[in-house]
């Protein structure tokens, strides 16, 4: 058995470095827990039971031992049984979340998968070095700086082609109907969206998808909804399905775009006055021209619930869809010497009603409490206990609830029931829908002139998708075709979505794929609702 360096550290060394360390922390320690007689006295016991069973470990266990391993566990089983939302974050993982709440890394710029081997464009990012170099969806990277990229992982993928803006890296291209040729990219700063989608439904109902809140999240929700106002926008749809959250404060903003009263958007209490926080509404920030619908399932969670809940207390819009996460706790992400981090809850948060929308949790039990999501009948079990929940009242005098995430105005589950078969053709890692779509624009893709024109009365004709479904045999997709009949119109709209993809981007391919989403065709229905909050404003 190959044995770990690490295990070999002197044990006796190492317990006098954690003897040293607590004489000279446990002031400071005791100092902070000063209001709590005992604090200092368990914590002292508890460091020399500790100590006490790293000593037996290292001379009674059988193995070697990977230290990092054990302190990693030590770590994350201390945040654990503290609640489910306080968690260490070892190094390695903390570079990848700063990027992703930062909003930005540098590299060229594409969403990709691998396919047959090579790196393939599923998108250009939009403003990216490998938008204004023109790459397309479905071009394939063949080479790397001179080197075969066949078989290449996704690892080495982000080691390759991330780097430092200014930095350039030299692709060949494989274009389908084309000979490969090469392109030189300079790498950029690439913006990390979190404004998935941004469109029109129809002629005048705006609609944005909102991924997660990032520190650039109010900055794009602005430039979102200035776009739809120049198309026309006369009612919006804010689809937060799945939206885990992020930053209080961005939460805070965006919420205010929909508020223009001098009101309370969400507050914060913890152990100390610094973290106790009120974020006010500023009237001149807002609008209340339009009326509003949320989308909300049990994935949205935090800043999701902090933007509805107030919405939803100061009656400016109409929540629809599934009762959502319940996450009131308030976190804040803490450097630690190596590089690690832990996010630590700090305050819970309120909405403006006073409601506290955390949902019970027993410490230690995070299995039970994330399983708790997936039942089926998650919504009856909800609804049964309203009675139990404590009672606020929303500033028209509507009855709200708290002590379980925020309870949609308006119930409508998602609806998507899928043949076995149609599963394995949506999920193959082949990406059949993707590839037909793209080599379909490639051949055909000067014919479709108009979106608007395609939108209407462009169908996938029975000759288009036989032509599919022999691209399944093609790729020896191991899916019965014959079996997939029942969920004809809806892979053939997932085509569409794909053809509008390859031929004028991501917003236009949501704009085809969502018109089979039941919960946003079943919100369409509710604007009248909505709208009788603008004259109660």
């Amino acid at each position: 058995m190959k044995k770990s360096y690490k295990s070999h550290v002197n044990f006796s060394f190492l317990t006098t470095v954690i003897i040293i360390t607590i004489i000279i922390t446990l002031p400071s320690v005791r100092h902070l827990y000063s209001a709590t007689k005992d604090t200092y006295r368990i914590i002292e016991n508890k460091f020399r039971i500790f100590n006490q069973m790293i000593q037996y470990v290292n001379e009674y266990y059988y193995d070697d031992v990977d230290l990092d391993k054990i302190w990693d566990g030590a770590f994350h089983g201390f945040m654990e049984k503290l609640d489910p939302h306080s968690v260490y974050i070892p190094p390695k993982k903390q570079e990848e979340i700063d990027e992703i709440f930062r909003g930005k890394f540098q590299g060229i710029g594409i969403e990709f998968d691998i396919l047959d081997g090579y790196i393939t464009v599923i998108a250009p990012v939009a403003d990216s070095p490998s938008e204004r170099v023109g790459l397309h969806p479905g071009d394939k990277i063949i080479e790397i700086d001179g080197k075969d990229a066949y078989g290449i992982s996704k690892n080495e993928v982000m080691k390759t082609l991330r780097g430092p803006k200014g930095t350039s890296v030299g692709l060949t291209i494989a274009r389908i109907g084309e000979e490969p040729f090469p392109v030189t990219i300079i790498r950029d700063i690439i913006p990390i969206y979190s404004v998935r989608a941004s469109l029109m439904l129809d002629d005048k109902t705006g609609y944005i998808w909102l991924t997660r809140f990032t520190a650039t999240s109010s900055e794009e929700m602005k430039n979102a909804i200035k776009k739809l106002d120049n198309l026309g926008m006369k009612r919006m749809i804010l689809d937060l399905r799945n939206n885990s959250g992020g930053f209080l404060e961005q939460a805070a903003q965006i919420a205010n775009m929909f508020i223009t009263s001098r009101d309370t958007l969400v507050y914060t209490i913890g152990k100390h006055n610094n973290t106790n926080e009120v974020f006010m509404a500023k009237p001149s920030k807002g609008r209340s021209d339009y009326p509003l619908i949320i989308l909300l399932n049990r994935g949205s969670a935090s800043a999701s619930e902090i933007v509805a809940g107030a919405v939803q207390d100061l009656d400016r819009g109409l929540i629809i869809g599934e009762t959502s996460f319940g996450k009131g706790l308030v976190q804040r992400q803490l450097g630690l010497r190596d590089g690690s981090a832990i996010r630590v809850t700090i305050a819970r948060y309120f909405t403006p009603s006073g409601r506290l929308i955390q949902r019970p949790f027993k410490d230690g039990n995070t299995r039970e409490y994330y399983s708790e999501l997936y039942k089926k009948n998650r919504e009856a079990i909800i609804d049964s206990l309203k009675e139990l929940r404590p009672k606020y009242k929303t500033r028209a005098g509507r009855v709200v609830y708290g002590g379980g995430g925020i309870t949609p105005d308006e119930y409508i589950p998602y609806e998507l029931n899928l043949n076995k078969n149609t599963q394995k053709i949506i999920g193959s890692q082949k990406r059949p829908l993707f590839n037909w779509g793209t080599k379909f624009v490639s051949e055909y893709g000067d014919s479709l002139n108009n979106f608007e024109n395609f939108k209407e009365s462009w169908k996938v004709n029975d000759s288009n998708y036989a032509n599919f479904l022999n691209y399944l045999i093609e790729l020896e997709i191991n899916s019965d075709t014959s079996k997939i009949s029942i969920d004809e119109s809806y892979i053939k709209n997932m085509i569409k979505s794909e053809i509008a993809g390859a031929k004028w981007g991501k917003d236009m391919q949501w704009g085809i794929r969502l018109m089979q989403d039941n919960q946003i065709t079943e919100a369409l229905k509710y604007f009248d609702q909505a709208e009788e909050f603008l004259s109660k404003n």
